[in-house]
């Protein structure tokens, strides 16, 4: 059967190739379904309904990272644009996938050439019908011009040609991802960066605090107030707090080493200094809604390439058909005596030439199973990718949101932890409880400090990897913002 309704489309191609120009034996291309979608994003404050995405990657995205206020962070963006290798890897596939489609393209045009022959040969004395006043020896010289143009009845240059295009695209896509990727990769290294700075500086405050009760513990002892007890319990309190800066600055170091890195930069030239300042985490809309989706490249990548399988498959079953080319060729030829270009002298050929393979041992139809396969996993592959920026983009929601809470539950534990460390500090002058009181407050309090200040580190890198996994963004129109758990 199958084979039956591609000999019965062959004679509709047939009877419409002098008006449309030829027909075409892919199948009809719809975009793969994903499945049931939900109304709504669980994470969103003010739900809106989900669309089918559209690949808009095209979009303007501009420099997303500027929501941030980091005059630094600007700059390092602008430097991975221009020096980041795996960018110039990416745009070297997109260069090699444009100069491919111009390859394919070629085969819509007429091919031409001219040849030219100027040779000296010797016949065998035995050759079969020789006459006997043939030479030996003799020279020729032959001009030809040739023109040959293949008719594609059945669309297989055509499906090529938007094979091609579609895998074109897919890497432009490629690369608007590239760049979106390691713009977040960047942004998330400084902000990790900036809170290592952060941390770094309460453990140096604490590391000041702690020196003194080192100092007054040693005093007291040696005026017979306090015990040795209370000198170790100082002097590890501060040694851990030293550990934890020296820790602390080892992570700095490799966070810099992996922004050189990114910006095309060496590591042993590069460095940036120390910033304490907190940024603020910007204002998410209330209304993220699902179009926005349709910026992400991956998604336009995927289904440009599920496009170009199905073109394949055109390809594909267009063997099972002849080809038919016109080919045309003028030329002249003469033993090596007189003018080459005299009317005597001067030879043509006109005329079609169609081919059919008859026999292949099942080459073709392996060749046709292969690109439908192809094409089924172009489309699962699509889904997938769909379906995993429906989750990351929830997953940014939730993990924005929660650390927003989280954020400010953990400074009322900070806030809590000081005014104990004070308290603690004070009964301890006045002699009415241990130093261990006071170790233990102190402890508590730079846990609790360095605690908020990775809370908010992480709620600054979710709100990247939320503007990541939108695509690079949101409009500036969006009806009111997100604001409620944004500690600034």
């Amino acid at each position: 059967m199958p084979r039956m309704r591609e000999l019965a489309l062959s004679g509709v191609c047939a009877i419409g190739l002098l008006s449309l120009g030829g027909c075409s034996l892919a199948p009809t291309y719809v975009r793969p379904a994903v499945g049931d979608l939900p109304d709504a994003y669980k994470g969103a404050v003010n739900p809106q309904g989900w669309t089918i995405a559209q690949p808009s990657d095209a979009a303007a995205r501009g420099p997303w990272w500027k929501v941030y206020g980091d005059p630094t962070l600007d700059g390092l963006e602008e430097k991975l644009t221009a020096n980041n290798p795996d960018i110039g890897v990416a745009l070297a596939r997109l260069d090699a996938s444009l100069a491919f489609l111009q390859q394919i393209g070629s085969q819509e045009a007429p091919q031409a050439g001219v040849s030219v022959s100027p040779t000296n040969a010797r016949q065998s004395d035995h050759r079969p019908l020789r006459g006997s006043n043939q030479p030996n020896e003799y020279d020729t010289r032959t001009v030809g011009f040739g023109v040959d143009y293949e008719l594609d009845l059945w669309g297989r240059i055509r499906n090529e040609v938007a094979q091609g295009k579609a895998n074109s695209d897919a890497a432009k896509a490629d690369l608007a991802a590239a760049r979106l990727s390691l713009q977040g990769e960047l942004a998330d290294l400084y902000i990790q960066l900036r809170g290592d700075d952060v941390e770094l500086r309460i453990v140096q405050n604490s590391l000041a605090a702690f020196g003194e009760g080192r100092t007054i513990t040693q005093n007291r002892m040696d005026g017979g107030v306090s015990s040795g007890l209370d000198v170790a319990r100082a002097n590890a309190q501060y040694a851990d707090a030293e550990a934890q800066a020296t820790e602390l600055g080892v992570q700095r170091a490799l966070t810099e080493h992996a922004i050189a890195a990114l910006i095309g930069e060496s590591a042993s030239n590069f460095s940036l200094p120390a910033e304490t300042s907190a940024l603020a985490v910007p204002a998410i809309p209330l209304d993220v809604p699902s179009t926005l989706l349709q910026r992400r490249p991956d998604i336009a990548a995927a289904e440009r390439r599920a496009y170009a399988a199905n073109a394949g498959i055109g390809v594909a079953r267009a063997a099972y058909f002849p080809t038919l080319s016109l080919g045309a060729v003028l030329g002249w030829q003469d033993v090596g005596h007189g003018s080459l270009l005299a009317a005597s002298n001067q030879f043509w050929s006109l005329g079609p030439l169609a081919s059919l393979s008859l026999l292949d041992g099942g080459l073709r139809r392996g060749r046709e199973a292969e690109a439908r396969a192809e094409f089924a996993a172009a489309s699962a592959q699509y889904r997938g990718v769909v379906l995993k920026a429906f989750r990351q983009v929830e997953d940014d929601l939730t993990l924005l949101q929660g650390l927003g809470r989280e954020g400010k539950q953990q400074d009322e534990a900070a806030d809590a932890a000081r005014e104990s460390q004070t308290l603690a500090t004070n009964r301890y002058n006045e002699g009415v409880v241990s130093y261990l009181e006071v170790v233990t407050a102190q402890t508590a309090a730079l846990t609790a400090e360095r605690t908020a200040e990775q809370v908010r580190t992480r709620q600054l890198q979710a709100s990247v990897d939320l503007i990541r996994a939108l695509g690079g963004g949101w409009s500036e129109g969006a009806s009111g913002t997100l604001q409620a758990n944004v500690r600034q």
